[in-house]
Formats: C-alpha cells, sequence, structure tokens
C-alpha cells in the first residue's frame, strides 16, 4: 500500500498567492514521496539482509516519524484551505470550548496569533485533548517532536518559511498569519472537533 498525494481544491485567496500554495504543495509532494521511499527502503534492507543492515533501518526508521507527520501535517493545513473563507459558527460547541478557556473566541484567535509569532519555524497547531475536554494551542518546533500523544489537530498553521517565503519576508509572520486566518474555512475545523467529540462518547 502506498500513501497517495492528495489533490486540495483550493480557490483563489488573499494574501496568499497562487504560487505560494503551488510551491507549498509541491514540498508537501516532497513528504509524500519520502514516506513511501523510507517503506520501500526498510522492506528492502530487511529482504536482502536483515542483520547487516540493522543499522540503516534503525536510522530509516527514525527518519519515518518526520516524513509521515511532515505528509500529514500538511494535508490538515491546505484542507482548511478548501472551498473558501467561511466564518465560524458563533453558536458551535467549538465556540462555547475555546470561550470557556480563553474568554471569548477573539481572545482564543489573539492567542493562537502570539503562538504562531513563536521565534524560529514549527507549526502553530490548536489540539482538542478528548480526554481532559480541554483545548490547547501549542508550538511544534519539528513535526516530528512535540505532537501531543493522541490528541485530534483541530487547526494548523504552518510557521515553516517555506510556508509564506513567495509572499512575505520573515520580518512580515504576523502578515501571513493573518492572511491565513483570514482564509480559513472554519466549517474543516468543526467538523473535525465534531468528530473528535463523537469519539470520546
Amino acid at each position: 500500500m502506498q500513501y497517495q498525494e492528495q489533490k486540495f481544491n483550493i480557490s483563489k485567496l488573499n494574501g496568499i498567492s497562487e504560487k505560494q500554495i503551488a510551491a507549498h504543495i509541491g514540498l508537501y509532494a516532497g513528504y509524500v514521496k519520502h514516506t513511501n521511499l523510507i517503506r520501500e527502503k526498510i522492506r528492502e534492507f530487511e529482504n536482502t539482509d536483515k542483520e547487516k543492515n540493522a543499522y540503516a533501518i534503525a536510522e530509516l526508521r527514525r527518519r519515518f516519524s518526520f516524513e509521515f507527520n511532515g505528509m500529514r501535517m500538511h494535508e490538515y493545513y491546505f484542507e482548511q484551505l478548501e472551498g473558501g473563507a467561511k466564518e465560524i459558527n458563533p453558536n458551535s460547541e467549538l465556540v462555547k470550548i475555546v470561550s470557556e478557556k480563553y474568554g471569548s473566541f477573539e481572545n482564543f484567535i489573539e492567542h493562537f496569533k502570539t503562538v504562531g509569532k513563536s521565534r524560529g519555524i514549527g507549526w502553530a497547531v490548536f489540539y482538542y485533548d478528548i480526554k481532559g475536554g480541554v483545548p490547547h494551542i501549542v508550538w511544534i518546533s519539528v513535526h516530528e517532536l512535540g505532537v501531543l500523544a493522541g490528541l485530534p489537530c483541530i487547526l494548523a498553521m504552518d510557521m515553516w518559511e517555506h510556508s509564506f517565503m513567495v509572499d512575505y519576508l520573515p520580518n512580515e509572520k504576523e502578515k501571513y498569519i493573518d492572511a491565513f486566518l483570514n482564509n480559513i474555512n472554519w466549517s474543516v475545523a468543526e467538523k473535525r472537533f465534531k468528530s473528535a467529540r463523537t469519539i470520546s462518547t
């Protein structure tokens, strides 16, 4: 079984160019390719001489989470931009949950922006802890490290420079963050949240 590169129906965005999206999707395709390649190489080494290739196999397994998480995180990212910008339902359970923790949906957005402006490359991710019933906004520097185990991803914002450098300079991250949030189809995040809540009951 091979992982397939997903196709995303992303219409023209405000503040994020088609050229930027095309370059970013090309990078995503690399993650899919290398996720498959690592799996193939592990099988090849195991079938050739598992003992002799043990070190190479171990290193490939360590690399796998980088490629796989890169693939999956980018799928979360691009799915949120499909279907055009759509405002969140102010009466949704998602708004209720984040308002309980952050005071309001607007405060939640401001906190998400603040986390996104953290120095360095990485991801700003909004998770929902099913067991605890608690939302979390976290910074993940490298996507194979720091991912919160078992927590569904509700919203993922790529803050690696490849996600905005076509349109914005490194010191213009805030403009990119605003553009990203202005283009979110919040029905996608609401659907993810609803699915997470369904699993927990």
